[in-house]
């Protein structure tokens, strides 16, 4: 068969449908049956799936020209996604068209939701067309013969590639990718992105920067205009002190018309905390919601996220708040209206919640924006321009992830073994490990064999043998068994698992919210109260209760941080609130009153001005400091700053810190001319002085406890009997601490520091925003009292001492004070 003959069905299917395939479409089709690898950058709802589950299903009819009378069966295309909650849609598409094209094709899913039954099935006879995610993927490749499964595979396509990028389930997805292509010889590699800056870096960390597959590769874009439309729920009455801690309830009211005036509506909250507060308060406040609203998020049950997701298509739902579990490419077509609740802190997130809605080529999107706090509108006046200026943040991929490498490793051992020469060139085509040396794997391969140097007399850490003929091979069963299910790069808290007391499961919470329970305290969770009974075996044990209460489940990495562009588009919309009205954007204007009050008390600071405050209250002398960089760049810099101020006078200080700024809050006042004058802000020294100021070994050694977990050092436990969060880590501590005596030139250690400084004090955007700061003009203002700028980083120290409550009650009184002097 042609490839004119191809085309000619899949532009019949189309027709069909009345539809009319795009450009990239064909495009797509035309380089995936040339033979050709690939990235695929189109927006949400553009039709990426069609364009690439067409090629794949036209590519076995080509070799198969009986495809209709005759099936030779076996794994032929493998589809990996981020999120399981992708993969029912992923297979309705293929079925749609496998189906329709009269072929025998069968489509299957292996995910964590993935029944055990199942699963045996597809061992022994996999699916034609396979969705499944990165972790599975790693246990396909931990099962004995797993090159049989994978010798026919013509194709593999990672979805979202932008969401696994710059992640360490990214490095292994590379690093499954390098192995698939030696086993399977005809593999063409395609990776699909919607929002992402760097796409030629994307396309060289998916296929390797020095392969044949990259050379062998097209870059499609699609040129769709998709219209996105932003609104702003603008405060009837704008604080004049804003401060965070009330997650947007006061605009509560001004949803509701939105969510009467659109078939569904889906509220994108940060947080799972927030979605369940959220969801609390819009039935108490509007019980007629009842039955049309729901709540999505990751540790709801899969069968609760299923019929969520089944009813938003079925339009049986008004609304659903939701959190990122409903961000990517899930096919909600009833969609009309889409709610962000707070700054979404980056812009490619927030185009993928805008793109939610009108889900359909051609269709627009429209997006409200609701601040959780007056100057969260600037961050939407910088979302507006970013929608007008398509820009979108980079993703930063990870380098010599050792602890992701040693877990890749380990699982060949447990599956066939392999031969260090042969996997070590396969491994360094890999854009991760392209700089590794020689030495550096040498010490892998004996970590393996001998667990490191200093823990070379404890068996437990032998876990791989070297067989006679050099083949590296686990041999003990219960190492594979433990390796198998620790196979994963997601490293959290200790979830455990909320049932009924007769068994109903209804989702899972951390093992640092529950701790603090005793029996008898009620929750809200899943969209109930819940009292709890007890924990058993990792069960959290609980009955329903008619009690109100205000404590709902808190999950570590809540907090997000604003991306370097999203900093860098926030400062300009702020710096245009000096500009003439008319060039303002409407949110800027509307917090006139808050920008005015600002001007009484300090300066509102334009591009070329760095602006300092101090002042004294009851709490001592507060020295704040606003670059305008995210809380991690922030956390850094004042830290930095702290102890470079201690070498001049002797002082400490306590540290808080937002988006917008940080302060030093000390008993004695700074001589700010000093910290001036002795350009405290230069980026000279800048590592060792971080080293210094940070207690660095202390955020290290934090880190440290998921690359023990990664890389297989520490065990957290079989299912229902995991061992405790405060135990692990303790068990990571230490390892920590004996590396860190006795070996510390050990590579997991050293990759501790590594991470503290490139990801999570990101050093990189600190150096950038010091050489900003150089050329700028130092602005210092004594106030006599808290600006409205402060406020919001005043009030964040408070939270951490005072229940909600309190903590309203006295935010109410320090605004009322504030007010009462001009």
């Amino acid at each position: 068969m042609t490839r004119d003959e191809l085309y000619h069905i899949a532009e019949n299917w189309f027709q069909q449908q009345d539809w009319k395939p795009f450009p990239f479409q064909k495009k797509t089709w035309q380089a995936f049956l040339q033979g050709k690898h690939g990235l695929l950058n189109a927006p949400t709802g553009s039709g990426k799936t069609y364009a690439l589950w067409f090629p794949i299903v036209l590519h076995y009819i080509k070799k198969n020209p009986e495809y209709r009378t005759k099936h030779k069966k076996g794994l032929k295309a493998i589809w990996i996604t981020p999120l399981r909650a992708l993969s029912l849609e992923i297979k309705q598409s293929a079925e749609r068209i496998t189906e329709d094209l009269g072929t025998q094709m069968t489509v299957g899913i292996r995910t964590g939701d993935t029944s055990t039954k199942e699963r045996a099935q597809q061992k022994k006879l996999m699916p034609d067309l396979l969705i499944t995610t990165p972790e599975s993927l790693q246990l396909l490749l931990a099962t004995k013969g797993y090159d049989r499964i994978f010798k026919d595979c013509t194709a593999i396509v990672v979805d979202e590639w932008h969401e696994l990028l710059g992640t360490k389930r990214g490095v292994q997805m590379e690093l499954g990718l390098s192995r698939l292509r030696s086993v399977a010889k005809n593999l063409r590699i395609w990776g699909i992105s919607a929002t992402i800056g760097n796409l030629d870096q994307a396309r060289q960390v998916l296929l390797g920067p020095n392969s044949n597959a990259l050379e062998n590769s097209v870059m499609i874009k699609a040129k769709l205009n998709k219209k996105i439309t932003v609104k702003s729920i603008i405060p009837k009455e704008m604080e004049t002190f804003p401060w965070r801690g009330h997650l947007g309830l006061r605009l509560l009211e001004e949803v509701i018309p939105i969510i009467n005036n659109s078939k569904t509506t889906l509220l994108f909250t940060n947080t799972r905390s927030q979605c369940e507060i959220w969801f609390q308060k819009i039935l108490e406040k509007h019980p007629e919601y009842a039955g049309e609203m729901a709540m999505h998020h990751g540790s709801i049950n899969k069968e609760t996220r299923l019929w969520v997701e089944q009813a938003i298509r079925n339009e049986s739902l008004k609304a659903v708040v939701c959190t990122s579990s409903l961000d990517l490419g899930v096919d909600f077509a009833p969609v009309e209206t889409v709610v962000q609740i707070g700054g979404p802190k980056g812009v490619a997130r927030f185009l993928q919640r805008a793109g939610r809605s009108g889900h359909r080529p051609g269709k627009e999107s429209v997006i409200y924006f609701l601040p959780t706090h007056a100057l969260e509108l600037v961050e939407a006046s910088a979302l507006q321009q970013a929608v007008k200026q398509l820009a979108v943040e980079d993703r930063i991929p990870y380098l010599n992830s050792f602890d992701v490498l040693l877990q890749y490793l380990t699982t060949l051992a447990v599956s066939d073994g392999f031969y260090p020469d042969e996997i070590f060139p396969e491994i360094q085509q890999t854009f991760c490990y392209q700089a590794m040396s020689k030495d550096q794997w040498q010490w892998l391969l004996n970590f393996l064999v001998l667990g490191s140097q200093s823990l070379q007399t404890y068996d437990e850490y032998k876990k791989v043998e070297i067989e006679e003929d050099g083949k590296f091979k686990v041999n003990n069963r219960g190492v594979a068994m433990r390796h198998r299910f620790q196979i994963g790069t997601i490293v959290g808290d200790a979830n455990l698992t909320v049932r009924y007391q007769k068994g109903g499961y209804i989702g899972s919470v951390e093992e640092s919210f529950i701790s603090k329970m005793t029996q008898g305290d009620v929750f809200t969770f899943a969209g109930r109260n819940l009292e709890f009974i007890r924990i058993k075996d990792m069960q959290v044990h609980v009955r329903n209760s008619s009690k109100k209460t205000n404590k709902v489940p808190s999950w570590m990495g809540g907090r997000l941080t604003l991306s370097a562009q999203m900093s860098e588009l926030l400062r300009n919309e702020l710096y245009s609130a000096g500009l003439d009205k008319k060039n303002q954007s409407v949110e800027i204007r509307s917090l006139s009153p808050l920008f005015d009050r600002q001007r009484i008390e300090s300066i509102v600071p334009n591009s070329q001005e760095f602006l300092i405050e101090t002042f004294k209250t009851r709490d001592g002398y507060h020295h704040i400091f606003y670059p305008f960089e995210g809380r991690f760049v922030h956390e850094a810099m004042g830290s930095l700053l702290g102890y470079r101020i201690s070498l001049l006078f002797p002082i400490t200080f306590s540290l808080a810190f937002n988006d917008y700024g940080f302060e030093l809050l000390s008993d004695k006042e700074i001589d700010i001319q000093q910290v001036i004058d002795n350009n405290l802000f230069s980026k000279d020294y800048l590592l060792e002085d971080l080293q210094k100021s940070l207690n660095s070994t202390e955020m290290a050694r934090r880190k440290f406890r998921d690359i023990a977990v990664i890389s297989g050092l520490v065990f957290t436990g079989y299912p229902n009997k995991g061992i405790k969060m405060k135990h692990l880590q303790s068990n990571s501590q230490l390892l920590f601490d004996v590396f860190r005596d006795y070996e510390p030139d050990n590579l997991l250690f050293q990759q501790a520091f590594t991470e503290t400084f490139e990801h999570q004090l990101e050093e990189g955007r600190l150096r950038l925003a010091l050489e900003r700061i150089a050329i700028q003009e130092i602005v210092w203002k004594a106030c006599k009292k808290p600006t409205p700028f402060s406020f919001p980083i005043i009030t964040d120290r408070l939270r951490e001492k005072l229940s909600s409550e309190k903590l309203a009650d006295r935010i109410k009184r320090m605004t009322a004070m504030l007010m009462k002097r001009r």
